[in-house]
C-alpha cells in the first residue's frame, strides 16, 4: 500500500471524484511538459511559468467547486485554467500570441481569463488577483447565491498589502472566499524562511478571526478535503478560510531562468528531490492502481488520449492566424 497519501482523507472521497480529480492533473501535466518543450524551442514569445508540482492544488481545490464559482489566478495560472475546466486549444493559442487565443493572443501567459467557466483572470502582478476574489465574493453575498471565490496566491504574495486587506474584508463581512496559498517555498529565488518570520502562513488566520488551514499540497486528495469543508463552509454564510497548501514546483520560477542566473542555484539539491518523491501525479496513479479503480492499461490508453488532445492544441494554435495590427487597441479599457 502507498504511505504518501492521507489514507483517511483518501477513504472519505467517492471513487468517481478520484478519477475526476486525476484526470485534471494528467492534463495540466502534459499541457505543461508541452509547454516547456515549446518555450526551449524558442517557439513561444514571452515567459512562463509551469504549474508542474503543484498540480494537486488546483485540481483538487477546482473538483471541490461548482461551475459557476469563481477563481482567479496568478502568474503562474495555467494548472488553475485546465483545473477548472479551460479549453486547450484556446490556450495554446494564447501562448502562441494567436487570435483564436483566450484574449484574442494579447494576454500571453500570465492573463488567460475565461469568465464562462468562472475563470477570472490570472494576474502577472505579485497579490493583485487577491482583491478580485473578494470582490466576486462580495458580488456573490450581494446578489444572494451560494457562489464561492477562490483566490490561489503563493507564499510572496502572502506578505503584500492586498492580501492582509483581502482577509480583513473577506473576514469582517463573512464573505464566500477561500484563500489558497501555494506555498512553493519560494518567492522567485528568495526562500520564504528568508521573507518572513513564521513558519506556517495559515497562522495569520488568526489576526483576522477565520481558519486557518494548513494541508498537504502534494496530495490531491487531502488538497480536495480540505477544500470541500472550506467550500460548505463559505456557502453555509460562514466566511473565509485561509488554506495554505504546502507544495513544491518541480522545476525552476520560470522557463529559461537559467540563462540569467549564470549558473548559480538557489535550491538544494534534498528540495530537488524532494519534489520529485511527492509528485502528485505518481502518487495519485499508484493509488488508483492500488485501489483497483482503473488498470495500469487504461491509465495508459487516458495519457495518450491526453497526448492526442495536446497535440491538437498545438496544432490548432499553429494553424490559427496572427493578429492584424488594426486589432491592436481594441478590447482595452483606457
Amino acid at each position: 500500500m502507498t504511505t504518501l497519501l492521507d489514507v483517511a482523507a483518501a477513504q472519505s472521497v467517492a471513487p468517481e471524484v478520484v478519477m475526476d480529480i486525476y484526470r485534471r492533473i494528467l492534463r495540466i501535466r502534459r499541457f505543461e511538459e508541452q509547454v516547456g518543450k515549446l518555450f526551449a524551442q524558442g517557439q513561444l514569445p514571452g515567459f512562463v511559468h509551469l504549474y508542474i508540482g503543484a498540480e494537486a492544488v488546483g485540481a483538487g481545490v477546482c473538483a471541490a467547486l461548482r461551475d459557476d464559482d469563481y477563481i482567479i489566478s496568478t502568474h503562474r495560472g495555467h494548472g488553475h485554467v485546465i483545473a477548472k475546466g479551460g479549453d486547450m486549444k484556446r490556450m495554446m493559442a494564447e501562448l502562441f500570441g494567436k487570435v483564436t487565443g483566450y484574449c484574442k493572443g494579447k494576454g500571453g501567459s500570465m492573463h488567460i481569463a475565461d469568465f464562462e467557466i468562472g475563470m477570472l483572470g490570472a494576474c502577472g502582478i505579485v497579490g493583485g488577483g487577491i482583491p478580485v476574489a473578494v470582490g466576486a465574493g462580495l458580488s456573490a453575498s450581494y446578489r444572494g447565491t451560494d457562489q464561492v471565490s477562490v483566490t490561489f496566491f503563493g507564499d510572496g504574495a502572502a506578505n503584500e498589502g492586498s492580501f492582509h486587506e483581502s482577509l480583513n474584508l473577506a473576514s469582517v463581512l463573512k464573505l464566500p472566499v477561500l484563500f489558497v496559498c501555494e506555498n512553493n517555498q519560494y518567492g522567485e529565488f528568495t526562500p520564504a524562511e528568508r521573507a518572513m518570520n513564521i513558519k506556517d502562513i495559515a497562522l495569520r488566520a488568526q489576526g483576522y478571526g477565520i481558519p486557518g488551514v494548513i494541508a498537504d499540497g502534494t496530495d490531491p486528495l487531502a488538497m480536495y478535503v480540505v477544500a470541500r469543508e472550506a467550500v460548505a463552509r463559505a456557502r453555509r454564510g460562514e466566511g473565509p478560510t485561509l488554506i495554505e497548501a504546502k507544495t513544491h514546483r518541480k522545476g525552476g520560477h520560470a522557463e529559461g531562468e537559467d540563462a540569467f542566473l549564470a549558473g548559480q542555484q538557489y535550491r538544494l539539491a534534498d528540495e530537488k528531490e524532494a519534489a520529485q518523491r511527492h509528485d502528485p501525479l505518481v502518487k495519485l496513479h499508484a493509488y488508483v492502481v492500488e485501489q483497483g479503480l482503473v488498470t495500469v492499461e487504461e491509465l495508459e490508453t487516458l495519457d495518450q488520449a491526453t497526448l492526442q488532445e495536446v497535440a491538437e492544441a498545438v496544432e490548432f494554435a499553429r494553424t490559427s492566424p496572427e493578429p492584424s495590427a488594426e486589432t491592436l487597441l481594441e478590447d482595452l479599457w483606457v
